[in-house]
């Protein structure tokens, strides 16, 4: 970092930029993969970046400057755009969001603007789904305690007492484990899958309804309670929406085996944070492991503390080749938008047949 950079000061914060181009420019938000870059540079899209540094957020004003300069906003999840960045350029065509999620974006506000909204769907499945495994794995088997025992110096004699953990599979006695995937889209199926290897019994439930999960023929539907009643491990998958926001909470916890585990590579807001710290520590369940945060990245106070919780930094679709695909995908939805063309991943693709897009685009 530059220590002659102000905290808090957007005027301080570095910037890349082209001059403008007659195929249009680009606001990306925060640094992204290299790959998306050149594609809107290949394309001869002006760029400008608005925060180059990885470990920092993008100002609130210097955010409001770049969607006031571009044609098309590429924005992060780590943003908030509400009405009042999209009403900041009445010209905005369009905004490319770099990730599945889009409950930052005010879509409703998006649309009635006349403002396509896109997001980059699929491409991270497989690789959340295995960071899903590596979680659940990981405090089933404490393998972070285990890291930290033996780098620590402390491992002096092997003992059979020793980091004992849980089964994932049926192991010495046989019993089939219990699955329950609590969200049964695209990643929830593929976590799904997975436990096949694991010969593990899997039920699902889904907010949406059961004709997914009964399709599937890798799942069984059960009822939120049944599902958290019998289930070994637990893996949530929803979108965030007023109905899955604190999905789990401390009821839904107490329903939990006090041998059970879980596990959420969502977004954040789906747990009670707060009640899951109480559960840990007074042993309602026998661990959790989360990639995302109620309040991210701040965690409720006690977490980090527990020696039962794994924690990762929203790493769910950090693989080098997804970062790069979610990347170019994000950026050619951005191409579609500077095109005024249809962009094959809106999330309101109704907004292309109003009034309202139609005016914006003709300008």
């Amino acid at each position: 970092m530059n220590p002659a950079r102000k905290e808090g000061d957007p005027s301080s914060l570095p910037v890349a930029s082209a001059e403008r181009s007659s195929a249009g420019s680009v606001f990306v938000t925060r640094r992204i993969p290299e790959a998306g870059l050149a594609l809107l540079r290949e394309a001869g899209a002006a760029v400008e970046v608005g925060e180059v540094e990885d470990e920092r957020g993008i100002a609130r004003e210097r955010l409001l400057g770049g969607v006031r300069r571009a044609d098309v906003l590429l924005a992060l999840l780590t943003e908030t755009i509400d009405r009042e960045v999209l009403e900041a350029n009445p010209h905005l065509l369009g905004v490319a969001n770099l990730a599945v999620g889009f409950d930052h974006v005010d879509v409703a506000a998006a649309t009635e603007l006349g403002i396509p909204v896109t997001n980059t769907p699929g491409v991270l499945t497989e690789t959340t789904a295995d960071l899903t495994w590596a979680m659940l794995l990981a405090v089933a088997r404490r393998i972070p305690e285990a890291h930290a025992y033996t780098v620590e110096g402390r491992y002096r004699i092997w003992s059979p007492n020793l980091m004992l953990g849980s089964d994932v599979g049926p192991g010495a006695h046989g019993r089939r484990k219990v699955l329950g995937v609590v969200g049964f889209g695209r990643i929830g199926r593929a976590v799904a899958r997975r436990a096949v290897g694991f010969d593990m019994e899997v039920v699902a439930y889904d907010p949406h309804g059961r004709e997914a999960v009964e399709a599937s023929g890798i799942a069984r539907w059960a009822e939120l309670d049944e599902l958290l009643g019998r289930s070994d491990f637990v893996t949530l998958h929803p979108a965030l929406t007023p109905e899955t926001r604190h999905l789990i909470g401390a009821p839904e916890l107490r329903r939990m085996k006090e041998t059970a585990y879980l596990v959420n590579v969502s977004r954040g807001p789906v747990v009670h944070e707060e009640a899951l710290v109480r559960a840990l520590r007074e042993g309602w369940i026998a661990g959790a492991a989360l990639d995302v945060f109620e309040n991210e990245p701040e965690l409720a106070p006690g977490l980090v503390e527990l020696p039962n919780v794994v924690l990762a930094p929203h790493v769910g679709s950090g693989s080098r080749e997804t970062r790069d695909l979610m990347a170019t995908m994000a950026a050619t939805n951005a191409l579609h938008h500077l095109r005024r063309e249809r962009a094959p991943d809106a999330v309101n693709p109704e907004v292309y047949d109003s009034a309202a897009y139609r005016r914006r685009t003709s300008r």
